[in-house]
């Protein structure tokens, strides 16, 4: 009857699991030489939220895996918690387990044997060697001398060994690289762990290692034993992590050697599992030496990490004085990093690779160059107040030369205030040096200094209109969809009709289809568009027209299932949308000629897109293209835009420099579609055509991307180069302030005034996180010389 229970159920291919997973096994218990008195088995939550496990079981065989004994499984584990199984009990031992979640009778080997975790409790019968695959087996390890394994055996375990799964609980289903042996340790639902002891000098012994943190470190960017275990390492803990993925301590040797370039602070890994020390005590750290690479292209974090095992002695230890952070002159050397020896006298990421771990102060006064990023307690201070300095506070980012070596990111591990660019960070703020993906270095902050608010303010348009002039701003919503709530809308509504002016044509990057990021195949995105239009008239805007092209689902990038695309609002009291039909997802717009001799042109769709097959708009936003009428009867093209982004791009601290920027590729094949079709407007209307290209074009002023898309600036203008060099920006990431959206024109079009509007970028409280940009066309501006009001440089925003 068993049988044929078994025979109707579905067999997985493998029990790769991607929830529970068995974290760790051991046999000896109650042996000769054993700490602990009894046998064990512990299962480990990957995910966070807790997981029932009523009606489970788990089954150990010997290692010849004929028959299989059960333990049943009650209640449930919590969100990345563990789940303890105690098993039989022998005649020795003097440690007792935590209390066990589940408790059997299995005398399991002290040397090899077979552990299966199950959703049933059915038992295991006629697999062979082959229970990994078998009907309800969510997980197994065989480890020692057996053939009953997912791929291969983990190691055989002694009366003082037990296997348990890396920190981070990957599950390759291969036993051999999931498990490692060590000092068994034991942790139920309730976080309580035991450790067991072991001979002197042995891992849970508190004999100091002969290894040092120095020696970690090494004097190079690279540990010079990366991949060698280490025992019993001797520290102070001087940070905490205890969230996240990525869990853990950082702790530091108050006795420095004699090497200036090795530092004496390392992070010890430990996964999704809480570390049971605080801060201030002495502890022996034992695992291995690793490189932890967050990035392609990143640099390196040296860790201890696989499976480790950490004595505490005692708690209440004085602090090593942290050392304040000096910057040299220079960011960076060129070339491969990792191949060159380190000189923090002359460069700044020197410095902080030197410092790698430890604890440091930011001693002086610094002012703020991003806004507080609230939820994750991160900001940007500049320790250079002279450098590329904006009027608004922040640090301007003028050339792919000058990446602003003042900055410095922190990222408070008990959370920051919000504050906006400006405000002031007092002296004294405390942590340690570590590196992640986003920022690179960044200061673990455990003691954040008080913020003083600098009293930035949102800026507006101030000129008033006159009757003939044509406003047209450029405005990327952060993935806006229906479903957003109500406050989002009314926050960028209030935006376009105070801020803005209520511009006539306002092209939108980033607008999603009706139900956002569930799939189900939506591409229509009107519900979105119509909320928008809806809450510009409740702050008291005109009731916008709009167009757009739905893309086809799944191809334009962005959040998945989002199906971003770019859109036209426009007032029809102030211009008027030339409708030709014929634009869809896969057509592409061409420019025609009214008659061969003449000047005049039209499009062949409107909207339309640009080429909307081309390989450079693989994953990307296809450009929009409209043809409009203003001032009586002024024809105007205007192509709104999204680029593909940078994502891929090395970070600024990047192993190798100057950093590799690979997606620059893709965006100089879409700049030079969007240039030719711009080239086409000129030449089939004799160049008098009018032409705005405008959005997120996710590059900067002097990058190869504008320079293709200008035609190095015979083509088009670009506007931002018409303001000051500190004020071209938009954007703020990674402390500098810098521009992705754009506004570029025809030299046809004479008079304008221009400016970004900042009410965004440099806040913590934010409706998107691009500062809009405008343009105002001027009518009566034919004339030469120009009128006043006509010539560039007239501010449109006021400066507060």
């Amino acid at each position: 009857m068993v049988g044929a229970t078994l025979t109707t159920l579905a067999a997985p291919a493998k029990a790769l699991s991607t929830d529970v997973v068995i974290s760790a096994v051991y046999g000896g218990g109650g042996n000769s030489g054993a700490a602990f008195k009894n046998d064990f088995i512990e299962l480990a939550n990957r995910t966070s939220s807790p997981i029932s496990v009523e009606g489970w079981s788990v089954q150990y065989a010997s290692a010849a895996g004929v028959v299989f004994q059960m333990t049943a499984l009650h209640g449930s584990i919590p969100a990345n918690g563990r789940y303890l199984v105690q098993e039989a009990a022998g005649a020795g031992g003097t440690l007792d387990l935590p209390a066990p979640d589940a408790t059997g009778s299995v005398p399991m080997s002290g040397t090899s044997g077979v552990v299966a975790l199950s959703t049933s409790t059915i038992p295991l019968i006629g697999c062979g060697i082959s229970c990994s695959t078998a009907p309800n087996v969510k997980d197994l390890v065989g480890y020692g001398a057996t053939a009953n394994v997912e791929t291969l055996a983990a190691p055989g375990l002694t009366n003082t060994t037990a296997d348990a799964r890396g920190g981070s609980l990957v599950d390759t289903d291969n036993n051999s690289v999931d498990f490692t042996s060590g000092v068994p340790k034991a942790t139920n639902t309730a976080g309580a762990t035991v450790t067991a002891t072991d001979n002197p000098g042995g891992p849970t012994d508190p004999t100091p290692g002969s290894t040092r943190i120095h020696d970690i470190q090494g004097s190079g960017r690279i540990s010079p034993i990366v991949g060698q275990n280490v025992t019993n390492v001797p520290g102070i803990v001087t940070a905490v992590r205890s969230t996240g993925s990525s869990r853990g301590y950082w702790m530091q040797d108050p006795s420095a050697d004699a090497d200036p370039l090795t530092s004496e602070g390392v992070f010890v890994f430990m996964g999704t599992t809480t570390p049971a020390v605080a801060i201030g005590d002495s502890v022996l750290a034992t695992g291995r030496v690793s490189e932890f690479r967050p990035a392609t292209g990143a640099q390196t974090l040296t860790e201890i990490g696989g499976t480790v095992s950490t004595v505490k002695l005692t708690s209440g230890n004085a602090l090593p004085a942290p050392i304040p952070v000096v910057f040299a002159d220079a960011f960076t050397k060129t070339g491969a990093l990792e191949a060159q020896p380190l000189e923090p006298d002359s460069y700044v990421l020197d410095w902080l690779e030197v410092h790698e771990g430890m604890r440091v102060t930011v001693a002086q006064s610094t002012r703020l160059v991003s806004p507080v990023n609230t939820e994750f307690g991160e900001l940007w201070v500049t320790l250079k107040p002279n450098q590329n300095p904006t009027p608004r506070g922040g640090t301007a980012y003028e050339s792919y030369a000058d990446p602003n070596s003042g900055r410095l990111m922190l990222a408070a591990l008990n959370g920051a205030p919000a504050a906006n660019v400006g405000s002031t960070l007092a002296g004294g703020s405390i942590g340690v040096v570590d590196y992640q993906s986003f920022g690179g270095y960044v200061i673990q902050t455990t003691n954040l200094a008080a913020i003083t608010d600098g009293g930035l303010k949102r800026q507006m348009v101030t000129a008033p209109k006159k009757a003939g002039d044509l406003s047209i701003a450029t405005y990327n919503v952060e993935n806006l969809t229906a479903g957003d709530p109500d406050t989002k809308f009314a926050r960028l509504a209030q935006a376009v009709v105070v801020n803005l002016g209520k511009p006539d044509i306002l092209a939108l990057e980033e607008i999603q289809d009706n139900n956002g990021v569930a799939d189900g195949g939506v591409v229509a995105a009107d519900q979105t568009v119509n909320k928008f239009i809806a809450a510009i008239v409740a702050a008291g805007g005109p009731t916008y027209d709009w167009r757009s092209i739905n893309p086809n689902n799944g191809t334009d990038g962005g959040a998945p299932d989002g199906n971003i695309r770019q859109v036209f609002l426009f007032n029809p009291a102030r211009t008027t949308f030339v409708d030709r039909p014929g634009g869809d997802a896969n057509t592409a717009v061409t420019v025609q000629k009214e008659r061969p001799t003449s000047n005049q042109i039209f499009l062949s769709a409107s909207p339309g897109r640009i080429d909307p097959t081309s390989s450079a708009w693989n994953a990307s936003r296809k450009p929009l293209v409209g043809e409009f009428n203003y001032d009586g009867n002024k024809q105007l093209f205007v192509i709104a835009n999204h680029f593909t982004s940078k994502g891929g791009d090395a970070p600024l601290t990047a192993a190798v420099q100057p950093p590799n920027r690979s997606s620059e590729v893709q965006r100089d094949a879409q700049a030079s579609e969007v240039r030719d079709f711009v080239a086409d407007l000129a030449a089939k209307s004799g160049n008098t055509a009018r032409v705005v290209v405008l959005g997120d074009l996710n590059d900067y002023q002097f990058s190869p991307t504008l320079v293709t898309l200008t035609n190095d600036g015979a083509l088009l203008k670009t506007l931002i180069n018409d303001l000051p060099l500190n004020e071209r920006y938009s954007y703020v990431f990674d402390g500098n302030s810098q521009t992705l959206d754009h506004i570029l024109i025809s030299p046809t079009i004479m008079g304008y005034s221009y400016g970004v509007v900042h009410i965004n970028a440099e806040f913590s409280d934010q409706a998107s996180d691009h500062d809009p940009q405008i343009i105002r066309i001027l009518t009566g501006c034919g004339s030469t010389p120009l009128p006043e009001r006509c010539r560039p440089g007239n501010p449109v925003v006021d400066v507060p």
